[in-house]
């Protein structure tokens, strides 16, 4: 009806309210399970992705624990068989073959000094002078009464002879002329004894006197060394004695010794053993043996010590391997030898290049005498066997290896290094 309000029932009202907020709480629970599903799904997705790569690891780890650590680069050489001279080992001490102590035999004051210190002289030439005017001067007396001596000696033979002396007479003017020539060789004796000479050929020492200064007898004026040649002295147990004869040619180097730049290096010195003390040390049970050496060099001093090497007649048969293969240790010496890496059954295992796969297997050994750059192995080792020479400080038993001896060492018996 026109004119009447428009009335709605309350409950309508009500009824549409309920209904939108139903829908949207609808529509929002719906959102959250999108929302969740797609983080589950996210987070199966991460999962799965840190799974493969977990499982990838753990693959890879127990390959590579089932393959091993990778093997090491080393260089290697074989042991070998050989002849070895026998050689006997010794410290000797360099001795000149002729040396002095030159002293005064006449006591006196010092009138003339006529050498200098480490000065070389020959046989007889005056190294000092003593005052001898007193001498002199008696001399000169005597000679004076020589030639008194001497004429009347010849008058008084020429009168004898003639009948106008007796024989008496002439006896005692000869006997007085023979005692006048005696006291005149006599006091000529004593003047020579106020000259002191070298007795031999050699090279002088440091000059111990001074010009002025009074020597008693046997006061040291310095130190006469034979530069012709020296001779060493070293000792060897008496057990070794029966093999090592008179005239064995022994090698003489001198240790530690530091080359002088622009100097040509010291080299070892051949010789010979020239003579061996009858009787052994009641002490230490040694015999004391004398080497002559020819050193033409003048690289030996008297007092210096060397190390003496004699070569045995006897010869023999050793396995060596170069000196950088064994590896030292307090509780013995080692060798590390390659060998084939085998599986349990036994059969040889393959690298990753196809190749047999080499392991270094800790080989204890005795060693005996080393010659150059070699050591014999006394046993431990066989002749043909491959040894470890390069990289055996970074190896353990059983240690995986790659042979590369491309950086391969030249060892010697005889080594020459050059000297930079």
């Amino acid at each position: 009806m026109r004119g009447l309000p428009d009335v709605t029932h309350p409950d309508a009202s009500v009824s549409e309210n309920s209904h939108d907020s139903g829908g949207r709480r609808l529509s929002n629970a719906k959102r959250f399970v999108i929302a969740a599903g797609i983080c589950l799904v996210v987070i199966g997705v991460l999962a799965g992705l840190k799974f493969a790569q977990i499982s990838a690891l753990i693959r890879s780890g127990k390959a590579a624990q089932a393959a091993g650590p990778p093997p090491a680069a080393v260089g290697t050489d074989v042991a070998t068989a050989g002849v070895w001279q026998s050689v006997f080992e010794a410290v000797g001490s360099v001795t000149a073959a002729r040396g002095v102590t030159i002293s005064n035999d006449s006591p006196g004051v010092v009138r003339a000094i006529r050498f200098d210190s480490g000065a070389k002289v020959r046989a007889g030439q005056v190294l000092v002078e003593l005052d001898a005017a007193v001498e002199r001067a008696q001399l000169a007396s005597l000679k004076a009464r020589l030639g008194l001596a001497a004429t009347t000696a010849g008058r008084t033979r020429l009168l004898t002879e003639k009948g106008a002396y007796t024989r008496v007479q002439l006896d005692t003017d000869e006997a007085q002329l023979k005692t006048t020539t005696a006291d005149v060789a006599a006091l000529e004796a004593q003047i020579e004894r106020k000259i002191v000479r070298a007795p031999f050929s050699g090279k002088l020492g440091i000059r111990s006197i001074n010009l002025g200064q009074y020597l008693n007898p046997g006061t040291p004026i310095t130190v006469l060394e034979s530069t012709e040649a020296v001779v060493v002295d070293f000792t060897i147990p008496q057990q070794e004695l029966a093999r090592v004869p008179v005239g064995a040619t022994t090698r003489i180097a001198l240790p530690g010794t530091q080359p002088v730049p622009g100097a040509q290096p010291a080299q070892t010195l051949e010789g010979k053993i020239s003579a061996a003390e009858p009787n052994a040390d009641p002490t230490t049970r040694a015999v004391k043996l004398r080497a002559s050496v020819n050193d033409e060099k003048a690289q030996l001093r008297p007092g210096m010590f060397v190390n003496v090497s004699v070569l045995l007649p006897e010869q023999t048969k050793v396995v060596s391997v170069p000196a950088t293969a064994i590896a030292r240790a307090p509780y013995g010496d080692s060798v590390y030898v390659v060998e084939t890496r085998k599986d349990e059954k036994g059969d040889p295992v393959s690298g990753r290049d196809g190749k047999p796969a080499k392991v270094a297997r800790q080989q204890f050994v005795r060693v005996g005498q080393a010659r150059g750059d070699f050591v014999a192995i006394l046993d431990g080792v066989t002749a043909g066997q491959e040894v470890v020479t390069q990289g055996a400080f970074k190896l353990r038993n059983g240690a995986p290896i790659m042979v590369n001896n491309q950086v391969k060492l030249s060892p010697s018996q005889t080594p020459r290094p050059e000297n930079h």
